[in-house]
């Protein structure tokens, strides 16, 4: 079969990417206009503590995806992926007339909006996790590196349009001889939240559109391969990726059937030791990045300065991108060496941590090295932890639909670990402290 022009290729890794956008800029979108909306939403700053638990409990999004597939067996991720795409467009499009809605509840005014529509977008972005991915299984693996790109742009966007926007602009006045410093001067946001909502839609719809580009671009509609060696998880061998991106439109009839000719009995168990290595460094990595580091950010960065934390929660978007780059370049297929990254990777989670812990007065606190250190640590992690993922992910790939429907499991299991392993340190027993905006809580 003879490849695709260039110019298809380059339009279906922009659409991989685009569709990819859509799974988490919801909720990433919500976790970064924080900042705005408590000022006004009467939770205040327990309205994080909300949102962690609608989160976790958005988790039910998987047992929703399931109960299709029991009910409609074979009939693949192109309806529920419809699905979650709308309820995100939907609900991110309510959000912006209606956030700042409250009603009593209990004799108590609360955001009753705000969070019912939170629960709804974390429904819907719990449950991309184990539907876009398997329906990923029918592209070639380099594709999933452009899906994971696109996934880092669902980060990024979002912090990139709350900097636009001015979140967390503040000014300290210097303290007079002998005095006290006054209270920090607030810069209002260069546009409301409401028209933050409606951004997030318009990014949501790309993505959307992306999706229905990319039904139209393949050559036939996707469809659940039944039988045959791809329906237990196998891990591809290097030549058969070359094989593969040879027509990285659509896989070899053989292969698309899900025959193959490796002979190595492991590559088509389902449990192998390998399988299960390469899913639990999923789960690990997205259990750090995902729930324990983001519940600590802003105590490890903000005793730095409000600069050290949009530098950090900005540059540590980009690194995932660029982590993806760098895969669909160099990947990396031993799992010596992937379990090495991750050592490595939680050198610089542990760095964070114990900053977190010494919040207010870590060391180096009012230094520029100190900036310097803490922001380097959070793009080295991220960076680390996002190539990790792309290419385990992509190694289970070769596992077809099953194995990336596995992975989707591992990303949002770990994920939902890490976040309940990390609220009652941060939301009962108030283990990380933060300091106050222009006090210096530590003499220096």
């Amino acid at each position: 079969m003879a490849a695709p022009p260039l110019c298809r290729l380059v339009l279906t890794h922009l659409l991989v990417a685009l569709f990819g956008m859509g799974a988490w800029a919801a909720v990433n979108g919500i976790w970064v206009e924080l900042p705005v909306v408590v000022k006004e939403l009467p939770e205040g700053w327990s309205l994080p503590s909300y949102l962690s638990v609608l989160v976790a409990l958005g988790n039910l999004g998987l047992l929703l995806v399931t109960l299709w597939r029991r009910l409609a067996p074979g009939k693949g991720e192109r309806v529920p992926i419809q699905v979650v795409q709308g309820l995100s467009m939907v609900g991110t499009a309510l959000l912006a007339p209606l956030w700042h809605h409250v009603a009593p509840v209990a004799g108590q005014l609360h955001s009753v909006a705000f969070l019912t529509l939170a629960f709804v977008l974390a429904l819907s972005c719990c449950a991309s996790n184990v539907t876009f991915l398997p329906f990923l299984s029918h592209l070639p693996p380099p594709f999933l590196r452009s899906f994971f790109l696109g996934q880092g742009l669902s980060a990024l966007m979002p912090c990139v349009l709350a900097l636009v926007q001015g979140v967390g602009r503040l000014e300290c006045l210097p303290a007079p001889a002998n005095g006290t410093p006054g209270p920090p001067i607030n810069f209002p946001e260069r546009f409301t939240a409401s028209t933050f909502f409606w951004t997030l839609t318009a990014l949501l719809v790309t993505s959307a559109a992306a999706f229905q580009g990319l039904l139209l671009l393949l050559p036939s509609p996707p469809s659940v391969p039944s039988g045959g060696p791809s329906a237990s998880l196998r891990v591809r061998t290097p030549g058969a990726e070359e094989e593969e991106e040879a027509s990285p439109l659509q896989e070899p009839p053989g292969q698309a059937a899900g025959t193959t000719s490796s002979s190595d009995p492991k590559a088509h168990q389902l449990f192998s030791a390998r399988s299960a290595c390469l899913l639990g460094l999923l789960a690990v990595t997205n259990a750090l990045t995902n729930g324990v580091l983001p519940a600590v950010q802003s105590f490890s960065c903000l005793p730095y300065g409000h600069l050290a934390y949009h530098l950090a929660v900005v540059l540590g978007s980009s690194a995932n991108p660029l982590a993806c780059f760098l895969a669909m370049a160099v990947l990396c297929r031993s799992l010596v060496g992937l379990c090495g990254l991750s050592l490595l990777g939680m050198l610089f989670a542990t760095y964070l941590m114990t900053l977190a812990v010494l919040s207010p007065c870590p060391p180096l606190v009012g230094t520029s090295a100190g900036v310097v250190l803490v922001v380097l640590s959070w793009v080295l992690c991220a960076g680390v932890f996002s190539y990790v993922k792309v290419a385990v992910s992509s190694m289970l790939h070769g596992g077809g639909r099953p194995a990336l429907l596995a992975a989707g499991v591992a990303i949002q299991m770990g994920s939902l670990l890490g976040a309940i392993a990390m609220f009652p340190p941060t939301s009962i027993y108030h283990v990380f402290h933060s300091g106050e905006d222009c006090v210096d809580l530590c003499g220096s």
